[in-house]
């Protein structure tokens, strides 16, 4: 019987039971599989047959963790990596050669940027960026090498909403592909393909694991894309363990509970921080003063965990705020049951220059808040007296 419903999908999608009939699946702590003789083993290898023949190129818990996911995104196939950035190189490297072009909004992952601006230019790969408000501009950019658009929705750290269907439309019309980075809304909040996207990426690291356990990454999207990125990933080895596989198909049972109360806690902590006289801004995509609030109540179930403000006094004030943090951590992780700050002109985009870093919107006030499970009473306590210093 197929379920209707994502939360059922989540729960009920598993793998086939072994003679043992367990209720919980196990883990396959195994790094090959045997063959009945020299036939299947020969036809297994020709790909004449669907079986696991080596855990970097498949095992039963990655392909629950991915059946999973691809049921939650609507996509056909995926395929499960090592981490978040492991998805992002190998899913670019599978598809682009030599002297191609990417599109990509500028507020992207810094990480992601590195890809693009350190590593895809050793191969000839340009990238042209975008800012959240030049979507009726990327028109213009695209060249005759050009074959992606990349983004992110909601953007990292600035909370920013992108026109995704817009997005789709443009890629469509000029025969690109649409790559979307979902890391941030999870699959429950927001499903990319819907709108259009080829290819959905996450790091399940983050909101998938929701614990600050393991590294994960994941791309899904057609079976067409997805056998060019399987192909690449098989011969390339970023392929996720079947221990932290296991672990993050567990937690995909509990996303949705666990997201709704990502998301009511935030709305609390953005509404709070929106009053505060030392914060300038706040950017949370459910609150009305939010650029594009309306685009995100027409994307997004809810407004994700994850809200940006602005301290008053630029970059030593950022630090001083984070040097009067006592309860939340310091981190530069997210989507995690524990509340989490982060700085990011002195964290995680320290290595973009300062005009980088400003055309991405990443003032030197600027704070992220990942905002987890505790009472809210106890996480805005919290930022009242950090920002109180």
């Amino acid at each position: 019987m197929s379920a209707k419903h994502l939360e059922t999908e989540a729960i009920r999608t598993q793998i086939d039971r072994s003679q043992f009939l367990e209720h919980s699946n196990p883990l396959y702590l195994t790094s090959s599989y045997v063959f009945e003789d020299a036939e299947d083993m020969r036809a297994s290898f020709a790909d004449e047959k669907e079986r696991n023949i080596y855990s970097r190129y498949s095992n039963p818990n990655n392909s629950e963790f991915v059946e999973k996911i691809c049921k939650m995104e609507g996509a056909e196939q995926g395929y499960a990596f090592a981490s978040g950035m492991s998805a992002v190189f190998s899913t670019f490297a599978a598809l682009l050669n030599s002297d191609d072009h990417i599109i990509s909004l500028q507020s992207i992952f810094g990480s992601t940027q590195t890809i693009f601006n350190n590593i895809l230019p050793k191969w000839n790969i340009s990238t042209t960026y975008f800012k959240i408000d030049e979507v009726d501009k990327i028109e213009h950019l695209i060249q005759p090498n050009t074959k992606v658009i990349y983004a992110e929705s909601p953007t990292n750290p600035t909370i920013d909403i992108l026109d995704l269907k817009r997005l789709a439309e443009i890629a469509r019309k000029h025969n690109l592909l649409f790559i979307v980075d979902n890391c941030f809304a999870t699959p429950y909040l927001q499903q990319p393909i819907k709108f259009g996207a080829d290819l959905v990426i996450h790091s399940a690291t983050k909101l998938i694991d929701g614990q600050g356990r393991v590294l994960g990454g994941v791309t899904v999207g057609s079976a067409e894309l997805i056998q060019k990125i399987y192909l690449f990933a098989r011969n390339t080895g970023p392929a996720l363990s079947p221990f932290n596989a296991w672990i993050l198909s567990k937690s995909l049972e509990t996303l949705p509970v666990r997201v709704e109360k990502h998301c009511e806690n935030a709305l609390k902590v953005a509404t709070f921080l929106e009053s505060h006289s030392n914060v300038n801004f706040v950017k949370y995509p459910f609150l009305k003063s939010h650029p594009q609030f309306e685009l995100a109540k027409q994307q997004m179930k809810l407004g994700g965990n994850v809200v940006a403000f602005e301290v008053k006094g630029g970059v030593d004030a950022g630090r001083r705020f984070l040097n009067s943090i006592k309860l939340l951590s310091l981190s530069a992780n997210l989507g995690d049951t524990r509340s989490i700050v982060t700085h990011p002109a002195s964290t995680t985009h320290v290595k973009l220059s300062e005009e980088n870093r400003l055309q991405t919107g990443i003032t030197g006030g600027l704070v992220r808040v990942s905002v987890g499970l505790e009472h809210t009473e106890d996480i805005i306590n919290d930022l009242s007296q950090a920002l109180e210093l």
